[in-house]
């Protein structure tokens, strides 16, 4: 590559104008600033190399490679924006239809009502036993559900409303408690409580399912749909 050579004095401007071509304290940092900032700085070196120490070629690809990068940053983060803005689009149009649905989110509680009443279970890791202990108001155990072998992730149960005895438990609110092993090693256990989707929101923080008094929560903290 030629450069035309314009004095020997090119060699002190060049400071003074790569200064110049520095952008202001406080100047906009988007990718497209930065393109043309690096842009006017490469010109301003090639206007006034020292023309008996020109820059190589070496140094121009690398610089140029420096743009090429800024303007593939911002290609990027704008697709990215798009697919992020197209997800959550589809994930609030999906997470309508679960409106007077049946969901399990952490929770340890269990209403019995009118039939059997519904839990679940989150295994870290499977389990080769893993209980579940329904427990009155007063904390104590009125029922051991043994779910025997699990695999890891979520799990549903069945409390058909009988206590150890046999015999029908009061219809109301219990605890639940769930203790999981392997190879007689403690298993991390997260009980699940049931719960019926009332409405379901789109707001700045995303997309929110009213689970009425399970409370308001995120479309991600849903672990199932019974």
């Amino acid at each position: 590559m030629t450069i035309q050579a314009t004095s020997p004095a090119t060699s002190s401007a060049s400071a003074a104008a790569a200064a110049s071509a520095k952008p202001a304290t406080g100047a906009l940092t988007t990718a497209a600033n930065q393109e043309d900032r690096f842009m006017k700085l490469l010109v301003a070196q090639m206007q006034n190399q020292d023309p008996l120490n020109p820059m190589d070629n070496a140094q121009m690809t690398s610089q140029i490679a420096q743009i090429n990068t800024v303007g593939g940053i911002e290609k990027l983060n704008t697709t990215v924006t798009s697919l992020l803005s197209a997800f959550s689009a589809m994930q609030a149009q999906s997470a309508t239809a679960l409106a007077g649905h049946n969901v399990l989110v952490a929770g340890n509680s269990m209403t019995l009502a009118d039939g059997p009443a519904t839990g679940g279970v989150d295994l870290a890791t499977a389990a080769d036993t893993v209980n579940v202990d329904v427990l009155n108001s007063g904390g104590a155990t009125v029922r051991t559900l043994s779910l025997g072998k699990q695999d890891t992730g979520v799990r549903s149960f069945s409390w058909d409303g009988l206590d150890s005895s046999g015999n029908a438990a009061p219809q109301g609110d219990y605890k639940v408690r769930v203790t999981a092993t392997l190879a007689g090693k403690a298993v991390d256990a997260t009980a699940l409580t049931a719960a019926r989707v009332q409405s379901v929101s789109n707001g700045s923080g995303g997309v929110q399912v009213d689970l009425g008094a399970a409370g308001v929560k995120a479309y991600a903290d849903l672990k199932s749909f019974l």
